[in-house]
Parts: C-alpha cells; sequence; structure tokens
C-alpha cells in the first residue's frame, strides 16, 4: 500500500532530475502518472520525446502505471491536452506537479528580449496553464458534489525567487511570482478541496551542475545532499491526502533538510500621522529599519 495508491498524478519536465526523481517515487506510492517532457535543452530548443519514455519505462518496469506526454505545457492548447490525457487515460487527476523549467541566464544590461520571454513562458505560464485546466477538472467534480476532491498542486520555486540571485532577472523574477501564484490558488481552490504549495529545491540538476564549480559533484559520501531524489518524499506527502491541511506553504528542500518558509511580513512601521516629505522620511530613516539591515537579503545557508 503506498500514499497514493489510486490517485493519478501529472508531472511537468519529468524527463530528467528532479521531475524525474519525482515522477519516479509517485509512482513508487502507487499512483498513476502523466510523464511530461519536450526533451527541449536547457535553453528550451529542440525536442526530445524518448527523454520522457525512459522515464515511463522505468515506472512500468517497475510495476508503475504511467503514459508520457510531449505537450509544451507553456501553451494553452498544449496544457489543455495534457490534463486531458490524464482524465481520458486514467479517468480523473488528482495531483499536478508544475516542474518544467528553462534557462537563459544573462545579466540585466546583457538581458535580450528573447532571453526574458523565453523563461517567462516555460516557468511561469508553464505552471498557470496546466493549473488552470487542473482547477477547471477540480472545481467540476466538487460541483457535481464530489466530496473529497482532495485535488493536489505543487509548484516548484526556487531560493533564486525568494532571496534574488545576480544574472538570473528572468528565472528569479518567475520563481517569486510562483510563489504569489501558489498563494492565490491556495485561496481560490481550498473551497473545492484542493491545496496548493511550493517547493524551493536544492539539487544537482542541468540547471545546476554547470554553475556549482564542482561542490555539487556526486561522490563516495554515505549520503548525498545534492541528489535530487532527495527532494521527491516532500512532494510525495504533499501530493497525498494525509497532507489535505497543508495549503498556501512554501518549503526550501536540501539533503535531509525541510524548511517552512514564513512569508512576507511587516518588519517595522514609522506614522507620521499625516504625510511625510521626503526629507523628514530621510531624518527617520534609522528608526524605520531599526534592527533590520538595509540590504539584499540572504537565504538560510548565508
Amino acid at each position: 500500500m503506498g500514499m497514493l495508491d489510486g490517485r493519478t498524478a501529472i508531472v511537468t519536465g519529468a524527463g530528467r532530475g528532479i521531475g524525474r526523481a519525482e515522477a519516479l517515487l509517485l509512482a513508487a506510492e502507487g499512483a498513476r502518472v502523466v510523464v511530461n517532457d519536450r526533451g527541449a535543452a536547457l535553453e528550451g530548443g529542440g525536442t526530445d520525446t524518448a527523454v520522457a519514455q525512459q522515464v515511463v519505462d522505468e515506472i512500468t518496469t517497475a510495476g508503475g502505471e504511467a503514459e508520457a506526454n510531449g505537450d509544451d505545457v507553456a501553451t494553452w492548447d498544449g496544457a489543455r491536452d495534457l490534463v486531458q490525457q490524464a482524465i481520458d487515460r486514467f479517468g480523473r487527476l488528482d495531483i499536478l506537479v508544475n516542474n518544467a523549467g528553462i534557462l537563459r541566464d544573462r545579466m540585466s544590461f546583457n538581458m535580450e528580449e528573447a532571453d526574458w520571454d523565453a523563461v517567462v513562458n516555460v516557468h511561469l505560464k508553464g505552471h498557470f496553464a496546466p493549473t488552470h485546466f487542473a482547477a477547471m477538472h477540480w472545481r467540476a467534480r466538487a460541483k457535481a458534489g464530489e466530496e473529497n476532491v482532495a485535488g493536489r498542486i505543487v509548484n516548484t520555486s526556487s531560493e533564486a525567487g525568494l532571496f534574488g540571485s545576480a544574472g538570473q532577472a528572468n528565472y528569479a523574477a518567475c520563481k517569486g511570482g510562483i510563489v504569489s501564484l501558489t498563494w492565490v490558488l491556495a485561496r481560490e481552490l481550498g473551497r473545492y478541496g484542493v491545496t496548493a504549495n511550493a517547493i524551493a529545491p536544492r539539487a544537482r540538476t542541468r540547471m545546476t551542475e554547470n554553475l556549482a564549480g564542482g561542490f555539487m559533484d556526486a561522490n563516495d559520501a554515505e549520503f548525498d545532499p545534492w541528489d535530487p531524489a532527495n527532494v521527491a518524499p516532500v512532494v510525495a506527502w504533499l501530493a497525498s491526502e494525509e497532507a489535505g491541511d497543508v495549503n498556501g506553504q512554501v518549503f526550501i528542500v536540501y539533503g535531509g533538510q525541510v524548511h517552512l518558509v514564513a512569508p512576507f511580513s511587516i518588519a517595522n512601521t514609522i506614522d507620521k500621522g499625516t504625510r511625510w516629505t521626503a526629507a523628514e522620511l530621510a531624518d527617520e530613516k534609522n528608526g524605520l529599519f531599526g534592527e533590520h539591515r538595509r540590504g539584499a537579503p540572504k537565504n538560510p545557508g548565508g
């Protein structure tokens, strides 16, 4: 008996890395999985349908149920067809893990319009479009009288989106937007029995291996903290019915660590009771910031 027996999941960008590990574990926990991946290059070009099929083959060889899908989730039609495939093949959709992404890293002063548009399209629209059609499915089931829809959305953000990352204005903006999108979905869909949460994973993937200078490389240690498989159990838990009371949350996941991220909060306040002048605000700068430093935030690791 697995935690996800009888449930149907979609994992986007599941041909490699974190998405592959998520798809394999969801299937091992009993879910029927639609493995979505266009097989594109890191910067978004090209396709390779064999990438998704290889993961499907791994799942079915292990005794699970899975189907490959090569639709482009950053298009309305592709997202619709992906969700419909899950429903047509397995009768329903219960879990949507949005993971697909690309990188086109540039400093803000070097970034081309195409670099911005491509990353925003795949990450942000590629999260929203499948969610739109999944939400329609879950809302329809709830409206038809189903008492326990138990839909689950797990979005993939990044510490770049939480804390900023030089050279990744496009990527970081999308990942921050995904957090806000997650909060909106949690508010909108909770009434239908659907939860939405996000993870910000640290793991060795195509996106990180060229940036890491070798420190993420696998070695002979007993436990590899950078293994993408370390992320998957958090996703499986959030996808389960046991996590029905977890909604609108963000988790940083690394190795054996799971950090619950606090949402934005008011750090300090000054109140004059009427309109400030710019000069007065300059004079009260220390009062406004108090002990809070003025500068870019750092992530939990420093």
